[in-house]
């Protein structure tokens, strides 16, 4: 079987050991780079892993798609995921615990609204790499972050009250990897991550269910416990899952499987999503309380 990695970094760790498990059993692995056409129809795989989320990578992973050819994750379902806006609005529609989220056009307006009387974190609407994502504890930080990302459109939410350290939860296929993670919002130096030997009760049924909501088999959520609540603050599409024992072989089982025809691919339906809306203007997309910490 032939299977594609639609990736600008396929030696990324996760990537390079799935593909070497793949040849292992005897799997043809093809490199696809965002910016490339889509293979002649003889040479195409019989299913593709996108690990990329650049508009082109979405474009041909919909072209891919419109093909006949299977995607994993869909392109619908990992550009919707760059949109932060859109997610809490479907999280709240879901029912999911998810951090309440307030759109805005730029931080100019957030300064416009008056004085930060309590902490607050700021995040670029739409998730990339190096984008936004800040704590706001006084007009002086958040004047210095409007002079730094000028017109920028961002979401705000409240600082939860956390310990520090977030759940960091991977889901492949229904298995579930996690760990804990020291929040980039903490204050004080950064600590290395711990592995998690349990989780709090409900909170694997929850991941799954996310990526049932939002038409995923492979992604991340970043689970807060709020006096021991679960709190969804994130939800990534493909995310690296590094340094997890057994994410490879999940992740080669889940492309045979679906290069056999054995599984179909998630994606967001539309008429439930309102994935087909034009993008919502700025203003309030209200969800349960809080952020990450």
């Amino acid at each position: 079987m032939r299977i594609g990695l639609l990736t600008a970094a396929p030696g990324h760790p996760l990537l390079a050991a799935t593909a070497a498990l793949l040849a292992e059993d005897g799997h043809r692995v093809a490199h696809l780079a965002p910016d490339q056409d889509p293979p002649e129809p003889a040479a195409l795989a019989e299913v593709y892993l996108l690990k990329a989320r650049t508009p082109a990578a979405l474009v041909l992973a919909e072209r891919l798609e419109n093909m006949g050819v299977p995607v994993v994750n869909s392109g619908a379902s990992t550009g919707f995921c760059q949109d932060r806006v859109r997610m809490a609005r479907l999280a709240e529609r879901a029912g999911l615990p998810f951090a309440a989220t307030t759109a805005l056009p730029d931080l100019a307006a957030l300064a416009g609204r008056g004085p930060v009387r309590h902490p607050l974190v700021v995040k670029s609407r739409h998730s990339r790499r190096g984008d936004l994502v800040a704590r706001v504890a006084d007009d002086r930080r958040l004047r210095e972050l409007a002079d730094r990302w000028p017109g920028e459109p961002v979401v705000v939410q409240d600082l939860a009250p956390g310990s520090g350290w977030d759940h960091k939860l991977w889901v492949v296929a229904g298995e579930v990897f996690a760990e804990l993670r020291h929040s980039e919002l903490a204050e004080g130096e950064r600590l290395p991550s711990r592995s998690v030997d349990e989780l709090p009760y409900g909170w694997r049924e929850l991941a799954l269910h996310v990526g049932e909501v939002f038409g995923l088999d492979v992604y991340g959520v970043d689970i807060l416990d709020v006096g021991g609540v679960p709190l969804i603050v994130d939800v990534n599409a493909f995310p690296g899952i590094r340094g997890q024992q057994g994410a490879p072989g999940a992740l080669a089982r889940l492309a045979v499987a679906v290069g056999h025809g054995l599984h179909r691919p998630r994606t967001l339906r539309p008429a439930v999503t309102g994935a087909g809306e034009p993008m919502p203007p700025p203003g309030g997309a209200a969800a349960p309380r809080g952020t990450a910490q």
